[in-house]
């Protein structure tokens, strides 16, 4: 895929995310190619966000975690495998028929634009901090709208109100379930489930 190629299918993510969403099932990609899209995707989002952050220092709570950005990356790597298998899993006391391998394509997608989102923020911040705060939170309201869209398309649900309930479901207990995992190891999450 081209340059143009991707900023053609972002912009379709926005403007008709369910047809994207159907496009992306129907390439059916092997394991092998979702595995190595995921590591892209996590580093890609750990690099950009480390970087943005050495431009525009965080508060107290990241700072253990982008003190190291392979604990950053790992961490975000759990936090968007343990969103894969949540999703999956609540579609299906729901009648979801999504397969992880679904559900993996498009949320890889999602975090690729989370790295062309941050691109743009790193953009604007040194312009505008106002700005750049009201990109973000447009790009959060919109990627949960995209992403209940895709929901409801791998899912087969036929009900965006049945995709939300997954989508809430499904982060509420990987919220729980991550926060759990991380206090037994003794390692604090900087946030990084809410980053996904």
């Amino acid at each position: 895929m081209t340059f143009a190629g991707f900023l053609r299918l972002a912009f379709n993510t926005v403007s008709a995310p369910r047809d994207v969403a159907r496009l992306l099932l129907a390439m059916n990609l092997p394991s092998q190619a979702l595995w190595l899209a995921f590591a892209l995707v996590i580093v890609l989002n750990t690099l950009m966000f480390s970087a943005s952050m050495m431009l525009v220092p965080g508060d107290d709570l990241f700072g253990p975690v982008l003190g190291s950005p392979t604990v950053f990356g790992a961490m975000l790597a759990v936090s968007v495998g343990a969103l894969i298998v949540a999703v999956t899993l609540c579609g299906r006391p729901l009648g979801g028929r999504a397969t992880y391998s679904q559900i993996g394509i498009l949320v890889i997608w999602l975090q690729a634009l989370r790295v062309l989102m941050q691109v743009v923020v790193a953009l604007l911040g040194p312009i505008s901090l106002f700005l750049s705060g009201i990109v973000i939170s447009a790009a959060s309201v919109l990627g949960i709208w995209i992403f209940v869209n895709f929901i409801d398309v791998a899912h087969e649900m036929g009900s965006l109100l049945r995709a939300g309930l997954i989508l809430l479901l499904a982060v509420v207990g990987m919220m729980l379930g991550l926060s759990l995992i991380f206090s037994l190891l003794g390692v604090s999450t900087g946030g990084i489930p809410g980053y996904v």
